[in-house]
């Protein structure tokens, strides 16, 4: 059976991994799947965030890369995968991923969404915290693979945000 692991894997974390690790453990296949999502102002291109999960998994022979636009029912039926795979932190997760799987299961009733609760070393991991952390100079290098704490670091050592000096 096919998983679809959709998310904007801006940037992939290892809690992210964390998910797509089991998930490979349960399915034949699992596609994680890069959602253009307009609401969002990625940091990274498609292009690097496929380059940064293809490194990440590297090491899995079952994970494929992959984009989309639109919905994501809607993109897990052309690659005939009948389950989504979603990750869980904290309650405020379960209460937004109920609610979405719901919506998915309306829209076609022959998807299954499975859930995996996050390892507990990662519960209060995101993208958005890395972020946060590497633009303020922050060692992310526990929290993300090799390959995008690098990358991280690049994209913030050209801005990295200082406090102003007091005049002398």
């Amino acid at each position: 059976m096919i998983a679809v692991y959709p998310g904007s894997f801006d940037p992939i974390t290892f809690g992210h991994l964390d998910i797509i690790e089991r998930g490979t453990r349960l399915f034949a296949e699992v596609i994680v799947a890069i959602a253009h999502n307009p609401q969002k102002k990625a940091l990274f291109s498609v292009e690097q965030r496929i380059a940064q999960i293809r490194a990440a998994t590297a090491h899995l022979v079952n994970v494929r890369v992959d984009t989309f636009d639109g919905l994501t029912v809607e993109y897990a039926r052309s690659q005939q995968a009948k389950v989504l795979l979603r990750g869980l932190r904290v309650l405020s997760d379960f209460e937004y991923e109920l609610q979405m799987s719901h919506t998915n299961k309306s829209l076609w009733p022959e998807i299954e969404t499975v859930f995996l609760t996050t390892s507990n070393e990662y519960s209060f991991l995101s993208s958005s915290l890395v972020k946060e952390i590497a633009r303020f100079g922050g060692n992310v290098r526990h929290l993300v693979p090799a390959t995008v704490a690098k990358d991280l670091e690049e994209c913030f050592t050209q801005t990295l945000i200082t406090s102003p000096q007091p005049p002398a």
